[in-house]
């Protein structure tokens, strides 16, 4: 398909079409987290953990819908690893529940690890959107 940027933590861009990816849920781009007691920019770090995923590698989508801001829904992979799937397991993206369970074990095991978002406190990036802060 082509090399990809981060548009943020659950959308890449390819070739100017933006992708949403499928059944993940990452952090909005203006969303703050708490970590040690401090608010930090979780949305960034994930938007940026989803370009050190990407790196500069071509990926591959295969595209299942289309969403309500006219972006395609996909499940994409870079050098055989499924980027949703590598979001959920470093903790900086959410299973989308709503939509697909089979990130639900890697979500599950990200938070025993304490990794990413699960070093601390935040709240789910739906609940975000709806206005509830921390």
């Amino acid at each position: 398909m082509g090399v990809a940027s981060a548009v943020d933590g659950d959308t890449i861009e390819v070739h100017g079409m933006r992708i949403r990816l499928h059944g993940i849920d990452a952090p909005e781009s203006g969303q703050l987290c708490i970590a040690d007691g401090t608010r930090y920019r979780c949305g960034e770090r994930s938007a940026l953990y989803l370009q050190e995923t990407l790196g500069r590698s071509t990926v591959e989508c295969d595209a299942r819908d289309t969403d309500r801001y006219g972006r395609i829904i996909a499940t994409c992979s870079v050098r055989g690893t499924d980027v949703g799937a590598a979001m959920v397991a470093g903790g900086w993206a959410l299973a989308y529940r709503r939509y697909d369970d089979v990130y639900v074990p890697m979500e599950l095991e990200a938070a025993a690890s304490r990794r990413g978002m699960w070093q601390g406190e935040f709240v789910e990036p739906a609940r975000w959107r709806a206005g509830e802060r921390l």
